[in-house]
């Protein structure tokens, strides 16, 4: 191994001693004794340390301020050679780093040693004064240093917790504390940097970098040249992000006087700041205030990059060339002259190729040193190292992409929890090991550094990327939950809940420190609600406490998750509120019932739920059941009629009530609340009623008051009877109980005449001959015809029936799609909706947003305009002012589409709904309607096809004889479930007057068998009960004829 310099030694900074040139301007081997172990040279502005494998480390050169950390004779400087560092002898050195006139050195226990000046407390030491030998910085003594970077007169150190540290010179905000001042003399926290993952740290003469783990780049303090890239010259005394290089995947900065080099993940370069000299190699010398890239190196992959004062190197490892570029006047290029170059050139070094050519074919070098191959590149200052292997070796060059995890912050591992778990629950731990959890749970950047994704994939993280892998995570945090030592089981929780929460910020620094809010939940300790106060509570306020963009990251990235991470998160809240009424509201009554009032963790823990509810119905894509979100217990710890009759008397809508989070009633809930609303509007409808008969009691005139919407109808003229009755009813006694009476029938309406009523009406009001609905071929689902010749009462009417359908808990067929029961509820239909109407429609207007050309115009032929065909005509409609005359575009696309929709859902159609709505909410007006999402007021409209036909069986019940175990009765559940589906259907309207079952599933339906003795007559039904008479059948093939002979009779009703 040998190690070549070049470049200015006027002060001995190259360390060849002997010599009288000033100038070297070509590589020059050295001859000194330590060179084959070089790993690192740092270069000042006129002296250089050195540090060996070995972990030692030797200076030379310019000693003026006592920066080499020995003795050295000031006459003829340029005749030194690297001398030891004494004062580091006793200790094995991993980093170097030096300023102008100051050396940093890091050792493998991460304490951080300083030397030479201190005018502007660049050595940290708070002394001010010339230090000529290392001494340890002892404010830093308490941390684990792993990386340090020197400016001319500041420093930086990160620690393995993530913190970083600066001091010295700040007159330009380089430190990054949020202020200018002469000096800062003691290493201070850059507390806006809190949270960050932080990869790589760099310096520049007055400016500062750091690399998130994910390549977010941060600069701040001198920017007179634009060398910070932040598309300005303004100096910052704060981290800015440099945007415009996010997506690039930066993975290492060097930095000269004035400007800065980020080499990116791919092996592209760029540059910004000053170009004087050439030194950013655009080939011109004007600075750049935006990173640039370096077109000269396009087609390389640059795996290394170092920069000198105001010159630049650059590796290109596959062709084993040095590409220099910027001032040369010292020959720090090493291209036989001291002229500047603007574009990258080839330093003219004796070193050959991977694949064994010499650049200088052998001509000017010597014979045993033309089979070296570079291994790494050094600069800074004007001067120029590089250290080499032998060919034969087939040592790969260093890569500055690749980071050392010696320098890495502190993260966790599948290994290292594995290991926590393996620890016994008496034993002792590895003091290292319980240093390291310690730390780690301690800090966020820690955490928000963990569980990345491998491969880079974790790189660029956005609101739609959070580059965590969640198996890596669920994994660790699995580990976790198997540690049985108390010690370290401590550690963990205390580390959680002492430090970590107590750091969540409103308004954090980056991106990147949002991962928390990922990785946190899947501690196990969330499971348990006895932890609300600690974990819980503090978590869903530090996430309400979010300003609005990263809390909009936050909910996307849960939006974005699997399912089993947010109905984890959904569960565990769920368990916290049930915990909470169970043990902090005493029962108030003998049913065990309690009453809920304002409790804080209480409200947050459901508002947290509300909060999951509204991710989960407007940004998942794959929705998790709404059904997660229910909380049966509820109705047996609270009151929730109580509660709903004090929600619908409060006027303040800030005022707790457990009605506020309606998604957490179940089908069962909701139902009985809407019967509770259905006997408040009956209770206030009879006090109006008995206070006209008092009235009328006292005028004399006639008394009529009614439990009962009594509707007389015929079978004949159902509608227009319908209509004459339903008229002569106002809204409150519509929300009474409804009983039909169809003349010339003795059937009592006990709910099987009503089922049949609303069956036999809606078909009627259905049928083509009205014209008021279209029917899609493709979906069988209607919608209201936008050129009907039936009045807008019609449509009133139907909202009418099916108000009071909701309100007599029956069943009807009204084949709408969701979207009908959205408008109702006020939520905006989309292109989801128009698949359910009409799929063949939703998928033209699909293609159209997701064609991937540019010649959407010529492709489609499509103008802002619809063409509807009226009783054979065609008419155009024009989605927007002068639409005929406007193509669609792939700019203009999107709002076509949603143009076309409101048009499908809204425009075309205003009339016909709002009649239909006005009819509905006639009976179903006030805040009930509020408890239900559209799916849920759809399912108790037309009921559901949810079916679980043993779970009707096993809700039957037998009377009068029949047993589940009599032979019949398992011959009928035989021929039952052999049944096709259609036919089953068939049976449950024979039964129940409705082929679908209600929102509260099978278990509603309540079936009763009874024999009857003459086996020569059909099964008979009784819709009004559910009740069916099954004779005692001799065989089982009997039995089944007979009931698919019954099962087609479903119309008309007569007493049994």
């Amino acid at each position: 191994m040998a190690v070549y310099c070049w470049g200015n030694t006027s002060h001995g900074e190259l360390g060849l001693g002997g010599i009288e040139d000033e100038l070297i301007l070509t590589p020059r081997k050295m001859t000194w004794s330590e060179a084959p172990g070089l790993i690192q040279a740092a270069c000042g502005c006129n002296h250089t340390v050195l540090l060996t494998k070995a972990g030692k480390t030797f200076s030379c050169g310019c000693n003026d301020h006592g920066q080499l950390g020995h003795d050295l004779s000031r006459k003829r400087p340029r005749m030194s050679i690297f001398k030891p560092i004494a004062g580091l002898e006793n200790y094995v050195i991993t980093q170097i780093s030096c300023g102008i006139a100051h050396s940093l050195a890091l050792n493998e226990w991460g304490q951080v040693f300083s030397w030479g000046s201190d005018s502007t407390g660049q050595l940290g030491l708070e002394n001010g004064s010339l230090q000529p030998h290392p001494k340890i910085i002892k404010l830093l003594a308490t941390k684990h240093i792993v990386q340090i970077a020197s400016g001319h007169n500041h420093c930086l150190a990160l620690s393995n917790n993530g913190q970083l540290f600066a001091w010295g010179l700040n007159s330009y905000g380089q430190l990054g504390i949020g202020s200018t001042s002469e000096k800062v003399m003691r290493p201070t926290e850059v507390k806006s940097l809190a949270g960050i993952p932080i990869a790589f740290i760099a310096c520049g003469a007055n400016h500062s970098f750091v690399i998130s783990k994910s390549g977010a780049v941060f600069g701040w303090g001198k920017n007179s040249c634009g060398q910070l890239g932040l598309n300005d010259e303004q100096f910052r005394s704060y981290p800015t992000q440099l945007k415009t290089l996010r997506s690039l995947g930066v993975r290492y900065i060097s930095c000269g006087d004035d400007f800065s080099v980020f080499l990116t993940v791919d092996g592209g370069v760029f540059t910004c700041g000053s170009g004087t000299y050439g030194q950013l190699g655009h080939g011109i010398a004007s600075n750049e205030i935006l990173p640039r890239m370096v077109l000269e190196l396009m087609g390389s992959t640059i795996t290394q990059i170092s920069c000198g004062s105001r010159h630049t190197l650059a590796l290109v490892a596959s062709r084993g060339r040095v590409y220099g570029f910027g001032l040369g006047c010292s020959g720090q290029l090493g291209a036989r002259n001291t002229n500047n170059s603007f574009i990258p050139q080839v330093v003219l070094g004796p070193w050959v190729s991977p694949n064994g050519t010499s650049l200088l074919n052998g001509e000017e070098s010597p014979r045993d040193v033309s089979t070296m191959s570079i291994r790494r590149i050094f600069s800074g200052g004007d001067q120029c190292f590089v250290s080499t292997t032998e060919f034969s070796d087939n040592i790969p060059p260093d890569d500055c992409r690749v980071h050392d995890s010696k320098t890495q912050i502190l993260c966790l591992t599948s290994e290292m929890t594995k290991a926590c778990a393996e620890v016994p629950a008496e034993g002792s731990v590895d003091l290292d090991l319980l240093s390291n959890i310690e730390l780690i749970f301690k800090s966020q950047a820690c955490i928000n550094g963990s569980c990345l994704l491998p491969n880079d994939e974790h790189y660029c993280c956005t609101s739609k990327h959070h580059g965590i892998d969640i198996a890596a995570a669920e994994e660790i945090f699995k580990n976790i939950r198997r540690i049985e030592n108390e010690s370290l089981k401590q550690i963990i929780w205390d580390g959680v809940t002492n430090d970590l929460m107590k750091t969540l910020v409103p308004s954090p620094a980056d991106v990147e420190t949002l991962r928390i809010y990922v990785i946190l939940p899947l501690y196990h300790e969330f499971v348990n609600a006895k932890n609300y106060l600690r974990l819980h509570t503090p978590f869903c306020q530090a996430v309400f406490k979010l300003s609005a963009i990263p809390g909009k990251i936050v909910s996307e990235w849960w939006a974005s998750l699997p399912a089993e991470f947010f109905e984890g998160l959904v569960t565990n809240y769920k368990s916290v509120v049930l915990y909470i009424i169970n043990f902090n509201f005493a029962k108030k009554r003998e049913d065990d019932k309690r009453i809920l009032v304002y409790e804080p963790n209480l409200t947050l823990a459901l508002n947290f739920l509300l909060y999951l509810h509204r991710i989960n119905h407007l940004q998942r894509k794959d929705r998790v059941s709404y059904g997660i979100f229910y909380m049966p217990e509820l109705m047996d710890f609270v009151d929730i009629q109580q509660d709903y009759v004090q929600w619908i008397m409060d006027k303040n809508p800030h005022t707790f009530h457990l009605c506020n989070y309606p998604f957490l009633f179940n089908a069962e809930a909701k139902t009985l609340l809407l019967q509770t609303d259905q006997a408040i509007q009956m209770q206030s409808a009879m006090q109006n009623a008995a206070t006209q008969g008092l009235y009328y009691m006292f005028t004399g005139a006639p008394v009529a008051i009614s439990q009962f919407v009594v509707l007389n109808v015929t079978r004949e003229n159902l509608v227009q009877d319908t209509f004459r009755e339903i008229s002569h009813y106002g809204a409150s006694d519509l929300k009474k109980p409804l009983k039909v009476k169809f003349h010339g029938e003795e059937a009592e309406d006990a709910g099987g005449v009503r089922k049949e009523f609303f069956m036999l009406l809606l078909k009627d009001i259905l049928d083509p001959k009205y014209g008021m609905f279209k029917e899609f071929e493709d979906s069988r689902a209607i919608w209201f015809s936008d050129h009907s010749f039936e009045s807008v009462e019609m449509y009133y009417l139907i909202g009418v029936i099916c108000g009071l359908a909701i309100y007599n808990f029956t069943i009807i067929h009204l084949p709408f799609p969701l979207a009908l029961y959205k408008k109702l509820l006020k939520e905006p239909v989309d292109l989801d909706d128009l698949i359910d109407l009409s799929p063949v429609l939703a998928n033209s207007l699909k293609n159209i947003l997701e064609y991937n050309g540019e010649d959407v115009q010529d492709v489609f032929g499509l103008n802002f305009e619809v063409t509807r065909d009226i009783f054979g005509e065609s008419h155009v409609v024009e989605l927007k002012p002068n639409g005929s005359e406007i193509p669609v575009t792939r700019d203009n696309r999107k709002e076509f589409v949603d143009l076309y929709i409101d048009f499908i859902f809204n425009k075309s159609v205003e009339k016909q709904f709002q009649a239909f709505h006005d009819g509905f909410m006639k009976v179903c007006g006030g805040r009930v309607l509020e408890l239900f999402k559209p799916h849920e007021l759809m399912a108790v409209v037309i009921g559901n096809e949810d079916y679980d036909w043993y779970a009707l069986e096993a809700e039957a019940e037998y009377k009068n004889g029949y047993t589940s175990g009599d032979q019949t009765i398992r011959w009928f559940w035989e021929v039952f479930h052999e049944l096709p589906l259609a036919e089953k259907k068939k049976f449950l309207l024979y039964l129940t007057g409705s082929d679908r079952i209600p929102i509260q599933g099978m278990k509603a339906i309540k079936i009763t068998i009874q024999p009857t003795n003459d086996d020569k007559f059909l099964p008979v039904a009784h819709t009004c009960f559910n009740l069916l008479d099954l004779p005692r059948y001799k065989t089982k093939e009997r039995l089944k004829y007979k009931v698919l002979q019954a099962i087609q009779q479903t119309h008309g009703f007569s007493l049994v």
